[in-house]
Order: C-alpha cells, then sequence, then structure tokens
C-alpha cells in the first residue's frame, strides 16, 4: 500500500468552504481503481493548514489512474483555487518501523 500525503494551505478565511469542497469532491477520487481511502485533517496550531492523506494500492493508480482521469480535472475545478501555496504532494511506502495503538489490541487491553 501507498500513503499519499500533502501538507495543505488554505488561503486565508476559506476553511469552511475549502472543507465542503472536498466533502463535495471525494467521490471523484474514490471512483478510481486502487483508491483505499482518504483522511482530511485539520492542523490545531495554524487553522489555515490540512494534512491530507490517501491509501492506494499502488503508486500508479494515483499518478496515472487518478491523475491522468477526467475525474482529476474536476477535482482541480473544485480545490486547487484554494491552495496558498499550491502543496507538494509525495508518496510513502510501507512503514519501516510501526507501533500498533494498545487501545486498538483487545489482548494488550485483557493485560492493562
Amino acid at each position: 500500500m501507498i500513503l499519499e500525503a500533502a501538507l495543505l494551505t488554505i488561503g486565508k478565511e476559506r476553511q469552511e468552504e475549502f472543507e465542503r469542497a472536498m466533502a463535495q469532491a471525494t467521490h471523484l477520487i474514490a471512483a478510481t481503481p486502487g483508491f483505499r481511502g482518504l483522511e482530511l485533517r485539520p492542523c490545531l496550531e495554524d487553522a489555515r493548514r490540512y494534512l491530507l492523506l490517501v491509501h492506494w494500492d499502488r503508486l500508479e493508480d494515483h499518478t496515472d489512474g487518478f491523475r491522468g482521469s477526467e475525474r482529476y480535472t474536476r477535482w482541480k475545478g473544485l480545490l486547487h483555487h484554494f491552495y496558498d501555496p499550491f502543496p507538494v504532494v509525495e508518496h510513502f511506502a510501507a512503514p519501516v518501523v510501526a507501533v500498533p495503538d494498545p487501545s486498538r489490541d483487545p489482548a494488550a487491553r485483557a493485560e492493562g
């Protein structure tokens, strides 16, 4: 699985409008083969910033499958005018170190 990550900075006083547009746009990316999920998290320290995390089966599912589609053209029209500056989008491989959340492990809860 591939993790796409982008730190988004939104133009001043446009957060609510951006969040509505993102909710409206999610069906476009979700329709792409290889799409496995999306999270948009607001930053606690700066209300203009968001972390976008998208899970893909393969890098090409994003770079060719989504970005090469008509759905991406519509995605851009809904969202890209909010970004100030335009974000860097990067892709990450499987974790080399991972520690599970003990609250999600029934055995850990029983021991605690």
